[in-house]
């Protein structure tokens, strides 16, 4: 049987919907472990905005974190990136589409614009398309630019399923322990010359790969 185009949208919507509340069923079933923080918390507290930066390849549980705030996510111009940002929107996230390949200037000028005036942002640092784990620039720039602190944050899930993606993307079990670390905030001089910001920048990257690995470490050894 041939679909119409309008066939085609309905049966997207209905498909977007369900993943969309699948996801959420699943982070809700999650048990949690959260380590500094208060850091992230004075800062809702308090009304301040602030860059939040975790890894791609974890990114599932953050984002269900982080919903529900005046939070600006970016998502890339893929079909993943597509099911990705309407989950956001649902989640009541602004979302901006773009990458370091299509639409790069024009989204980091979006998200600074956001982080000045409006409310936070939120960056996966080795997206959207890796290497894995490499940490860009844009959450740095971001928070230089718009003079707001930058949280990095480590996490790890004890059951989980790993994806052949170039992320190695994994997705939790139903029910299983989640890991949290956050960074004290991270101010970024917007005075910082070319060479300073980089050496932030590979700061940034040994400080969040830390975070993970005291992230994993706690699942072997606590009870959550």
């Amino acid at each position: 049987m041939k679909l119409n185009q309008f066939s085609k949208s309905v049966l997207r919507f209905i498909g977007t919907y369900l993943l969309y509340r699948a996801v959420t069923m699943l982070c809700y079933s999650l048990r949690i472990s959260a380590k500094n923080e208060k850091a992230i918390e004075a800062l809702v507290n308090q009304n301040k905005r602030f860059v939040i930066a975790f890894w791609h390849g974890t990114m599932l549980y953050p984002w269900y974190y982080f919903k529900g705030q005046k939070i600006l996510g970016i998502t890339s111009k893929s079909k993943d990136g597509d099911l990705l940002a309407k989950t956001l929107k649902n989640w009541k996230y602004t979302v901006v589409r773009g990458s370091s390949s299509k639409g790069g200037d024009i989204a980091l000028g979006i998200m600074v614009d956001f982080a000045k005036n409006e409310g936070s942002v939120a960056i996966t640092p080795d997206g959207p398309t890796g290497p894995k784990e490499k940490f860009k620039a844009g959450a740095v720039v971001v928070a230089k630019k718009s003079g707001i602190p930058l949280v990095l944050m480590g996490v790890a899930y004890d059951k989980k399923v790993k994806l052949k993606s170039w992320d190695r993307f994994e997705v939790p079990k139903p029910f299983s322990k989640v890991s949290l670390i956050f960074s004290e905030p991270i101010e970024v001089s917007p005075n910082l010359s070319y060479d300073e910001t980089s050496k932030v920048i590979e700061n940034c990257e040994t400080i969040i790969n830390n975070l993970q690995n005291e992230a994993e470490a706690v699942l072997k050894t606590k009870i959550i």
